[in-house]
């Protein structure tokens, strides 16, 4: 068998290796309930529970889910490379240990928060942005960080 041959094959059984160990990771995680909208799979996680019973204890447990929240809105592109990208970190971190006790949202995901905010109640704090001169939007869960999670 030629080098180049022997070289391919060598490719093919790895990439096919890596290729079926990540479909059995992403299998046995429950890796496709990500990509529905059900707030009890953010639970699966132990680390999480107590984000999802204090979310069902709060004020927008009968309105909104943790990817209207977490999300973002108008583009399912956007939206499903977000939930890939923060699906990964949460996974990697998860998985590996490497994540603080005491869990702190993130800058992209606190982007996306804020977004939400404004997207289900623009009206009303479309007026209160109009306040600042400076031009900067004012931080909703500066103040109500606990809106979403008791």
């Amino acid at each position: 068998m030629s080098t180049s041959r022997l070289l391919a094959a060598a490719a093919i059984w790895v990439g096919g290796s890596l290729l079926g160990v990540g479909l059995f990771t992403f299998g046995y995680a429950g890796g496709w309930a990500y990509l529905g909208s059900d707030p009890a799979t953010c639970a699966q996680c132990h680390i999480m529970e107590d984000w999802h019973e204090s979310w069902q204890r709060g004020s927008h447990a009968n309105v909104a889910t943790c990817n209207d929240c977490h999300m973002p809105h108008g583009n399912i592109v956007e939206k499903y490379a977000v939930k890939g990208v923060l699906g990964f970190r949460h996974a990697y971190a998860f998985t590996t240990g490497d994540h603080p006790e005491n869990l702190e949202i993130s800058n992209l995901s606190r982007k996306y928060v804020e977004d939400a905010c404004v997207y289900c109640h623009g009206d009303m704090v479309a007026d209160v942005n109009m306040t600042r001169t400076s031009g900067d939007q004012i931080s909703c869960i500066r103040c109500h960080a606990d809106v979403g999670h008791l």
